[in-house]
């Protein structure tokens, strides 16, 4: 019987930690499929950050290094500076790319880094407790917020796609999720090209995931996708943000 569906070979067979309902687990498979796809396994490097992925490097195949919190485009820019010839990508949660490694974040992309991000937007920390994240939404009830997110108190949460469109090193800024199939598959097609992007040394790409935390949105999974579909996105609309080959617009 011919095998249709596998799992991809960039991926080892360690049993993911992740909490029931939680989609880094999907995350993961696009990424690994897209390595195979693309046959660069042997000559990529990952990143893995601090937050609920910090074990990443238990789960792909290919070469990982573990990176401070918040530091993993400054690892990302000295491993491909030095070995140019590698697929570098980082692997990066809200609370480590958006918060303590903002900074980071924004002078790689606007150095034109030639690396390719994943970035898992779930609107929380989700490893450290479910405390707010710079992504978390107005009045979204966190550990930190028990009353909700008061943005005359902690401000209103980032849009990094848009605010990194604006930066002239980025090829690539495209927002996606992976909610259903439709959305999963387009998910993958993002990926992909911010990989083929490196590769074509067209410099720097980041696609945001958004991402459900079942465990402290206080959900069940099915209940917080619903949540992801209702609240996240009209605040993240879905889109490319820039793409420097060709003119879009985000939906």
């Amino acid at each position: 019987m011919a095998v249709t569906f596998s799992k991809p070979h960039a991926l080892t067979d360690d049993i993911f930690h992740y909490c029931p309902g939680c989609t880094h687990g999907i995350i993961h498979r696009l990424v690994a499929e897209v390595i195979d796809e693309l046959g660069i396994e042997g000559k990529t490097i990952g990143i893995a950050p601090v937050g609920c992925a910090v074990l990443a490097y238990n789960y792909f195949a290919c070469d990982m290094i573990e990176a401070a919190h918040g530091r993993a485009p400054a690892v990302a820019t000295g491993v491909k500076r030095s070995l140019p010839d590698s697929v570098c990508f980082t692997y990066q949660g809200d609370g480590d790319l958006a918060a303590i490694g903002m900074a980071e974040t924004v002078h790689a992309a606007t150095r034109g880094e030639n690396i390719t991000v994943i970035f898992v937007n779930n609107a929380i920390y989700g490893m450290t407790g479910g405390q707010m994240a710079p992504t978390s939404l107005p009045g979204q009830v966190t550990q930190t917020t028990p009353y909700g997110r008061d943005v005359k108190l902690a401000g209103n949460p980032i849009r990094v796609c848009e605010l990194l469109s604006s930066l002239d090193g980025v090829a690539l800024a495209e927002r996606v999720s992976v909610d259903n199939v439709k959305n999963v598959n387009n998910a993958k097609k993002a990926i992909k090209k911010a990989f083929q992007n490196q590769i074509d040394g067209k410099g720097y790409s980041i696609v945001e995931i958004l991402s459900s935390c079942p465990t402290n949105w206080g959900l069940t999974p099915n209940e917080a996708l619903q949540w992801l579909r209702d609240n996240m996105m009209p605040y993240y609309p879905l889109g490319v943000y820039k793409d420097i080959s060709r003119e879009v617009t985000a939906q």
